[in-house]
């Protein structure tokens, strides 16, 4: 498995992945933390187009990624990402409607933790996910970075001035 670093304005960001496909996008400062098994070879020129999309996303140049993601987890939370992938820019929806989205209408709590456990954030936009009364919360690149991601897309967040933010 290969890895490398991003700089971007969210911070450092961990991609790592092999010829399947992407498998790590992680926010660093977030509150997901990777250690680099051993095993893992740092390769600054195999991210060269998660790390031109990315920073294009980041400009508000790139609405749609083109890479290639292969995520580790269950077939439920491979099903739940791959619905994610299928939200518009722009666009948010609920647990439920996720749950809606794959065909398992009670299954809003399970896609909250295939949600939070999404090993490659933006790409998979679980950022776009908010509970059913708009309120933001669990986002594993941390409450700011989802706040940010969002308003880049054109998502008008409202913040109470304690901390909770909702759309």
């Amino acid at each position: 498995m290969y890895y490398d670093f991003i700089r971007t304005k969210l911070g450092t960001v961990l991609v790592a992945g092999d010829s399947e496909g992407l498998k790590v996008l992680n926010i660093r400062d977030g509150k997901r933390k990777y250690t680099i098994p051993s095993d893992w070879k740092q390769n600054r020129t195999f991210f060269k187009v998660v790390k031109e999309q990315l920073h294009r996303y980041l400009a508000g140049e790139l609405k749609e990624f083109d890479v290639e993601l292969s995520p580790e987890g269950s077939d439920f939370q491979k099903v739940v990402w791959d619905a994610l992938t299928k939200i518009p820019y722009g666009k948010t929806v609920s647990y439920g409607d996720v749950a809606e989205m794959i065909g398992k209408p009670k299954a809003a709590r399970a896609v909250g933790l295939a949600n939070s456990s999404n090993p490659i954030q933006i790409i998979i936009p679980c950022h776009r996910v908010v509970s059913s009364n708009g309120k933001l919360a669990g986002y594993a690149g941390g409450l700011d970075v989802m706040v940010e991601l969002l308003e880049l897309e054109g998502i008008k967040t409202k913040s109470n001035g304690k901390g909770k933010f909702s759309i």
